[in-house]
Order: structure tokens, then C-alpha cells, then sequence
């Protein structure tokens, strides 16, 4: 009797990150598509293998006998060139998702809705995928085989030959509401997949789009791939505009920012934590959550982020969709919401997939949204605040709506919670989370009284009453008997996320508390290779097995490091980092460094806004040195 050992699925890092702003997809450096969802990011995936085998779903393009030498984006994009050399030639892969409007007019489109350039010869061309080839020597062969399977992989479509409104021959694939049009050289059917070799001389090109459609509409004509490469590398280059960055990572930042961007869906402004699911935090483990919605935490420090290089539209679209996510209902904001600010994403698991690397349960959705968690109202209204501090004047509705989440904020004061971390174990006080509310509090009277916003005199006194109520609360519960600020208020234990108290404002940097807080980090948290775990996982967080270091905690210690006059230190732990990112300059979630390879959701918007502001504090610390 034989056995078959299980496929090794490519390592995240691995992968490439597209996005046309309404979705992503992931692309191995050996020009597989593991992984997209369409029509959103939220939506069901056409391609899954990422979370099982090929067969789930998965879209290969090469150069037969092969070896890639070389892959980068194309400069200010999220456009990816890939160099291919073959026996007898080479060729480069141009892959990206064309920023075409939501109707999929074919016209790309700036953040004010102009027209940028035409993609295609007719108002119905798209693509949500294009997979460009240019034989620039000799000659080569492009290999492909196309495996598509709906909803994660479960459904099998019905494929058949078409023909579109412009007369071409297209691979329609169709299921239920779902269909995909795949113009291109012809694929041929094999069992299962479509497969197909394509030869090419010098000076020769050939080009695959696949667009997604309603199944009751007619499929879309295929867009001209040189003019939809063109519309889309103007599209990102002119949005990225003048990055206000120096430095020796200037190159990092704009990176980051442009995955922020692509992480942001268009129509609504609502920005996803991740565009994966249940990449696991643990490989291997149970650790394994959805991150394709809103979190309005980790939005609002991505705009912060955004805010501090000059991209304040984005921002102002954000505060747009926070007012329709909550509208109506303040005083029951979720910590999360999809992409058009629905409130409902019911976790559930896909038994059909075996996971990555056999991480299950493979989850989607997420049960979190139901969760209290403190910090999520004072991180929104810090962002408002900054948004407000840089000169954008409130709309009609917004200061109502921050006066709203106060009054929820006052209501559940005495309220325990499950913390940034989301943990599934009993709610505690989390010393983060009571800080963040006083900062809520801090910024409406902040509001009201530099900004000349209205409140009623009964309503600054109540606001000031609770927070000078809160900061005497938590300096009593929330430190402890060296003067470290606690994880929950009756324990010993410590926490990453209360490195970030001073950007509240309610102590700086170097204040006692603090530098007791990060002598604890250091001794608790700090692994042997100077990253950084959020907690440590005493039971409390309700979940079995350990995690990998949290990428984000590790850039919130070199801001602290940085801010509290430490630079070399935080030079040092930025060089680390520097080491956990790929070659495309992109991160995980987290990174393993036992098994030295990324872990979690990728690429994750909250490692690259914590890098951002942890250059922005080494280089304002460079700044006064110099001064």
C-alpha cells in the first residue's frame, strides 16, 4: 500500500499582491494564483489552493523549463513583472488588476471618479485579472493550466466555449449568480482544468484577462491589455503622487502605502485588515481568522498612517463610510463591518478545505463582531481628531455621530471586554482599552473646545468628570507594583499593545510608567531574535496552542524606542524587521521566528502601517538629533 505525502503549499512570503481596489490576489513567484475573491474582497474565492490542493482552485502561468530571475513592481505600482529565462529564450509576465470603474466601464478612474484612460475598445470591456507576456528573446513557450472552482473551492462550474458582444471566443465559467469570462489564446479542456501552450517569438506577445460578471448578464468584451497596463500603472503612480518621505526606507514607506491603498475598496472607502482568510497565526494550529472586513481599529490607524504622507482624501472617504456603516445606530457600533458596511459576517468553517499546511479549522467570517472591545471608540475618534487637526472641517453628521459613540462609551464604562487581541476567553478590563476611552473622551472635549464644536455645558462636565475618573482609575488598576502599566486590571501579566498609551496622550514616551512598561515587554515578550509577541497565551485568550511574534508590536517598540531617545535600539530592531519582509517588501501578520518564515494573513495592513510610523519616529528622532 502507497501513501501520497500532501502537497507543500508555496510559503506566504512567497507571494506577490495584486489589487484593482475592489479585490486581491495572491501570485507565487512561479506564476501561480492561489487565491482571489470576486467581485470583493469579502466574496466568495474563484481560486483557494492557497487554503487546500490546485485543485480547489488554482491559475498557472509559465515559461516551460524555465527559472525566474528576477520579479519586482513596476515602480510606484502594484503592477508585478516577473523575468523569465527558458532554453531557448525570455520573456517577462506583466500580471495586475486593472483600476476600472465598479460597473466595469473599461475606463480607469483617479479618487475624484475622472476618467484617466481608455482600456479597451468598447463601455462593456474589463478585467478584474490580466496576465500579460512579452517574449523579449529568442523564443519561449507559455505553459498554462487553469483550475477554477467557486465558493472556496467547493463548486464545480459549468465551462463551455462562447463568444462575446465583439464577436471573440471566450472560456465562460459559470455558477449559480457567479461567472467568469476568460479571454485569451484558447485553453483546452483537461478533465477537470483547461490547459494550454502558447509559443512565442521575439518581439511577440500574448495576453489572458479573466473577468468576473454576473451570471444573468452578458460577459464582458476582453479589455486591450497594453492600454489597460497603461491606464493602470498611470492610476497608481498618480495617486502615490509626492510621497513625503526620506530616508534611508523611503522605499518601505511607499511600498506600505501603496498595499494600504490597494487593501481600500473603492465605491466605499471601507479599507480590510488582510485580503486572505485563515492563513494561520499558528501553523499547524486552530489560530486561523478571517481578515477580508473593516475593522474600524485598524482603519483608523491606517488613515493616521495615510494622513502623515499627504493622502487625506482617503481619510475623508473613510469618515464617509463610517457614517453609513453606523448610521442609525450609533450607540450599537460593531468593532467590525464588511465592505459595504453590513453588520452581519457569521463565522462558520469550510470542512472541505484541508487548510494551510493543515492549519484547521479553515474559518470565514468572523465571530469577533459581536465582541465589547474598549479601544475601538477612542482609536476612531483619534483618527477623526487627526482628520479635524488637519484642517478638514466636519459634514453635517460627523461630530453628532463622535457625540453618539461617547454616549456608547459612557454607557458601557463598567463594561468588561475581549480586548485589541480579540480574545475568545472570559472579558476582563484591559489597561489598553480603559486608556483608550479616556482618549475618546480627551478628544471630544479636545473638539468642542479648540474646535469650537457645539456640546452642551452639562455634557463637557460629564465628559471631564469621566475622564479625570478614568486616568485616576487606571493609574491605580492598570500599574503595577514596579510601575508598569498591566495587561488587565488585577494581574501580573504584560501586553504589547500598551506600548502604544503614549500616542493616546495620556503619558509621553519616556514617562516612568512607560519605561517600566517596556523593561516588562522586554523581559516577557521579546523573543531571542528581538521580535516581539503580543501576550503571552496563559489560557486566557480561550484558544489551545502558542503563536508567532505579532509584526506590528515590534515596529510599536521601535516608535517607542525611537520617541523615548533610545535610537540605536530602535535602528537595531528596525534592521530585524527589515528581515521579516519579502522581496517584494511585503508582511505578514506575524513572522515565526523559530521556523524563520511568515505566519498569518497576508500582506497585513497593520504591519505596514506600523512600519510606516515606525520610520516616521526614526526619522523625526534623526531630526532633533541633528537640530
Amino acid at each position: 500500500m502507497t501513501t501520497t505525502t500532501p502537497r507543500r503549499p508555496p510559503l506566504i512570503e512567497d507571494h506577490a499582491y495584486l489589487s484593482n481596489q475592489h479585490s486581491g490576489a495572491l501570485v507565487t513567484r512561479e506564476g501561480d494564483v492561489t487565491w482571489l475573491c470576486l467581485p470583493r474582497f469579502d466574496a466568495p474565492s474563484v481560486f483557494t489552493s492557497l487554503l487546500g490542493e490546485p485543485e480547489h482552485g488554482q491559475w498557472s502561468l509559465r515559461i516551460a523549463d524555465g527559472e525566474v530571475v528576477e520579479r519586482a513592481y513596476l515602480p510606484g505600482t502594484l503592477v508585478l513583472r516577473t523575468r523569465w529565462r527558458g532554453p531557448e529564450g525570455e520573456a517577462e509576465v506583466l500580471e495586475f488588476m486593472p483600476l476600472t470603474s465598479h460597473r466595469g466601464s473599461g475606463v480607469a478612474v483617479d479618487d475624484d471618479g475622472g476618467a484617466l484612460a481608455s482600456t479597451g475598445e468598447g463601455e462593456q470591456a474589463r478585467a478584474d485579472l490580466v496576465r500579460l507576456v512579452r517574449c523579449t528573446a529568442g523564443r519561449v513557450s507559455v505553459e498554462q493550466r487553469l483550475h477554477v472552482r467557486l465558493d472556496y473551492g467547493e463548486v464545480t462550474p459549468w465551462v463551455s466555449r462562447q463568444t462575446d458582444p465583439a464577436g471573440e471566443s471566450f472560456l465562460a465559467v459559470v455558477a449559480g449568480g457567479d461567472a467568469l469570462a476568460v479571454h485569451g489564446p484558447d485553453l483546452s479542456p483537461d478533465g477537470l482544468s483547461h490547459r494550454g501552450s502558447t509559443p512565442l517569438e521575439e518581439g511577440g506577445s500574448a495576453a489572458w484577462t479573466l473577468a468576473w460578471y454576473p451570471s444573468w448578464f452578458m460577459a464582458p468584451a476582453a479589455p486591450n491589455a497594453e492600454r489597460a497596463l497603461e491606464a493602470t500603472v498611470a492610476g497608481w503612480v498618480e495617486w502615490l503622487g509626492e510621497l513625503e518621505a526620506t530616508g534611508p526606507r523611503a522605499d518601505r514607506v511607499a511600498r506600505s502605502v501603496l498595499v494600504l491603498k490597494g487593501l481600500t475598496h473603492r465605491d466605499t472607502g471601507g479599507i480590510v485588515a488582510a485580503p486572505t482568510a485563515s492563513l494561520p497565526e499558528d501553523i499547524g494550529g486552530v489560530r486561523n481568522w478571517d481578515y477580508r472586513y473593516v475593522w474600524l481599529r485598524d482603519t483608523a490607524l491606517t488613515l493616521e498612517a495615510l494622513m502623515a504622507h499627504n493622502h487625506t482624501e482617503d481619510a475623508k472617504a473613510w469618515r464617509d463610510w463610517l457614517l453609513r456603516a453606523i448610521a442609525g445606530d450609533p450607540q450599537d457600533v460593531q468593532i467590525m463591518y464588511t465592505l459595504s458596511g453590513g453588520r452581519r459576517m457569521p463565522e462558520r468553517d469550510l470542512e472541505h478545505l484541508p487548510g494551510y499546511e493543515g492549519s484547521r479549522p479553515v474559518h470565514v467570517g468572523n465571530g469577533a463582531a459581536d465582541q465589547w472591545q474598549a479601544d475601538v471608540i477612542g482609536t476612531v475618534m483619534l483618527a477623526l481628531g487627526k482628520l479635524r487637526d488637519a484642517g478638514v472641517g466636519e459634514d453635517p453628521w460627523s461630530w453628532t455621530l463622535q457625540k453618539r459613540l461617547v454616549e456608547r462609551l459612557l454607557a458601557h464604562r463598567d463594561t468588561k471586554e475581549h480586548g485589541l487581541w480579540e480574545m475568545r476567553g472570559e472579558p476582563a478590563f484591559f489597561t489598553h482599552g480603559r486608556v483608550m476611552m479616556w482618549a475618546a473622551l480627551d478628544q471630544a472635549l479636545h473638539a468642542a473646545r479648540d474646535h469650537g464644536l457645539p456640546a452642551r455645558d452639562d455634557e463637557l462636565e460629564a465628559w471631564e468628570r469621566a475622564r479625570e475618573e478614568l486616568r485616576e482609575e487606571i493609574l491605580t488598576e492598570g500599574v503595577d507594583e514596579d510601575g508598569a502599566f498591566r495587561q488587565t486590571y488585577g494581574s501580573t501579566e504584560t501586553d504589547a499593545s500598551l506600548l502604544q498609551i503614549p500616542h493616546t496622550g495620556f503619558v509621553p514616551h519616556d514617562d516612568p510608567h512607560m519605561l517600566a512598561t517596556v523593561a516588562r515587554v522586554e523581559e516577557d515578550l521579546v523573543t531571542q531574535t528581538g521580535l516581539v509577541m503580543r501576550y503571552r497565551a496563559t489560557g486566557m485568550d480561550g484558544l489551545p496552542g502558542e503563536e508567532a511574534p505579532f509584526i506590528m508590536c515590534a515596529f510599536w517598540l521601535v516608535e517607542q524606542y525611537a520617541r523615548s531617545g533610545r535610537v540605536e535600539d530602535a535602528e537595531r530592531l528596525m534592521a530585524r524587521l527589515d528581515d521579516c519582509a519579502n522581496d517584494l517588501l511585503l508582511m505578514a501578520e506575524e513572522y515565526d521566528d523559530e521556523l524563520d518564515r511568515m505566519a498569518g494573513n497576508f500582506p497585513q495592513a497593520f504591519s505596514h502601517l506600523g512600519l510606516i510610523r515606525a520610520v516616521d519616529a526614526l526619522e523625526d528622532a534623526r531630526g532633533a538629533a541633528e537640530a
